[in-house]
């Protein structure tokens, strides 16, 4: 009697084996893409800031260094890797018209070539607050990438 209920519970695993064997997977698995973050990677390609400027402005020769500062400064959100392209707005009607009041004014680059103007920096704030706030902004971005690769897969 022992044998046959030995005998029965083999049976039983063996039909539990066949039917786990048997269980539908779907075909359409989530698809994940990795791309290396910008701020991770040093082989990507620099990451861009745009200052719109003119002669003879002493605010924007200010941010000016203190930008050039805080991209010397190291750390786990370095800068090194921004690179930093200066407007003259007086060579250029669209950006005299738009930003002749409102200089300086720093914009960060997108790969697309599109711009963000970004908030307001004084050129009296320290060279650790200025990495600060370019860093956030710069991780702003890859956050808002992130989601949206995500949302569209």
């Amino acid at each position: 009697m022992l044998s046959k209920g030995i005998g029965t519970m083999a049976t039983t695993a063996a039909m539990a084996a066949r039917s786990l064997s048997m269980v539908h997977v779907p075909a359409h698995k989530p698809k994940w893409v990795f791309a290396p973050l910008s701020f991770c990677s040093s082989a990507s390609k620099p990451r861009k800031l745009v200052l719109y400027s003119k002669p003879g402005c002493c605010l924007c020769d200010g941010l000016k260094e203190k930008l050039h500062a805080a991209f010397l400064l190291s750390g786990p959100d370095s800068l090194h890797d921004v690179e930093l392209l200066v407007r003259d707005i007086t060579s250029n009607p669209e950006w005299e018209k738009a930003y002749q009041y409102e200089i300086p004014v720093l914009a960060k680059v997108f790969s697309d070539g599109t711009e963000e103007l970004l908030p307001r920096l004084s050129p009296r704030l320290g060279v650790e607050l200025v990495h600060k706030k370019v860093a956030a902004a710069f991780k702003q971005s890859v956050l808002v990438a992130i989601t949206n690769t995500v949302t569209w897969l």
